[in-house]
């Protein structure tokens, strides 16, 4: 039986996994209680926040104390950045960052060059990889902080965290990774990667929208961007989203448990993806190096090709990302495609597939089928 829609756009928001569901449920009816009071309902609540703490701890290496809450990726990247960037001022004012980072890093980043720090964007090689000489030339004397993802959001690209983490620590630099797209496709072990500041987003990984969570390894220190009562060891004051946190919680051990079958699947279907679009002998490239990318994320260009316009067309059929150029040419192609697409003729046409841990070929197959009619209806040049 073929599916009434085909979702491919996993990088952009999972789905509730149904037993990340049916742990949150309890939460939302019987045990509703404040984890910060000493009642029965109360210490429910905090029981249930300490145990999804762990949860994101053991699948990180990190100790519990190490993790906290927050309300999604982009509040993990201001805490950690800002918050950073605010208690070594006295340091220096100089931060690293990459030129491709998700926006959520990089409006942060601009925010601080209007409060008086200083940003340097670092570039990236053809396949989306991070220059690490032009980091090591990037830093000076008054760099506190350097913030690189884990792996790009449209194209993949697996970032050398752990060598450029070694980097940080002989400079005495604070190291930052948004791992928002890699938890759950990627070993993401702080230690092994050398951070000390790592962000979560939970609707990355099967879990809801709203919840997200950030390591803070010991000893580093952060001003807060939010002021009132003591929650999270007095990092992140509101009362505790317990019915959230539990599903990320959840949502973390699934995917720390099935790893490796996840992603193995993931990868298979990619590559079925890719070789299932290469029957359709369009003229297209692959932005990326397949070997050095997320295994779920497959982003292609087709020349001559309108991505928005096959999009709407398929808006009720599959559901995909359009890359980031527009029609008036490259002004608003993104950094990582620039660097990445050899042949700007292609950027129009530009598509993020993402695969998720359940996708399967008869999936692909149908996809395929619907993205064919699209490209002939709107009479799309091979």
């Amino acid at each position: 039986m073929k599916s009434p829609f085909i979702y491919l756009d996993y990088n952009a928001s999972t789905p509730n996994d149904s037993r990340v569901v049916d742990a949150m449920l309890p939460f939302l009816t019987n045990h509703y209680g404040n984890p910060s009071s000493i009642h029965a309902q109360g210490i429910k609540a905090k029981e249930a926040v300490e145990n999804a703490r762990k949860q994101v701890a053991d699948l990180l290496g990190a100790n519990t104390e190490e993790i906290i809450f927050t309300s999604g990726g982009t509040e993990s990247n201001n805490y950690a950045i800002i918050g950073t960037a605010m208690a070594n001022k006295d340091k220096g004012n100089h931060i690293i960052t990459s030129s491709i980072e998700h926006p959520a890093v990089i409006e942060v980043c601009k925010y601080l060059e209007t409060q008086g720090f200083d940003i340097s964007y670092v570039d990236v090689d053809k396949n989306g990889i991070l220059k690490v000489d032009e980091l090591k030339k990037a830093i000076i004397s008054k760099t506190i902080l350097i913030t690189i993802m884990h792996a790009n959001n449209e194209v993949g690209s697996i970032q050398p965290i752990k060598e450029i983490g070694e980097i940080a620590k002989q400079h005495n630099i604070v190291f930052h990774t948004d791992a928002s797209q890699s938890v759950g496709k990627i070993e993401t072990n702080v230690n092994d990667l050398n951070v000390d500041l790592l962000t979560i987003a939970g609707h990355k990984i099967y879990a809801p929208k709203g919840i997200g969570a950030l390591y803070i390894k010991k000893g580093i220190k952060l001003n807060k961007l939010l002021f009132g009562a003591n929650h999270e060891s007095n990092k992140r004051p509101g009362t505790e989203n317990v019915v959230q946190i539990v599903g990320l919680g959840k949502a973390v051990e699934i995917a720390h448990q099935e790893f490796d079958e996840n992603t193995s699947n993931m990868k298979a279907m990619r590559d079925y993806l890719l070789e299932k679009i290469n029957t359709l002998n369009f003229d297209a490239v692959v932005n990326g190096d397949l070997e050095k990318s997320l295994p779920n994320t497959l982003n292609m260009s087709f020349k001559n090709i309108d991505a928005n316009a096959v999009i709407y067309e398929l808006r009720n059929k599959v559901a995909l990302s359009a890359g980031s150029a527009c029609h008036s040419g490259t002004a608003n192609l993104s950094n990582v495609l620039k660097a990445t697409l050899s042949d700007y003729n292609y950027a129009n046409g530009t598509f993020r597939f993402s695969v998720g841990k359940n996708t399967t070929k008869q999936e692909i197959d149908d996809a395929i089928i619907h993205f064919k009619k699209a490209f002939d209806k709107l009479k799309l040049k091979k």
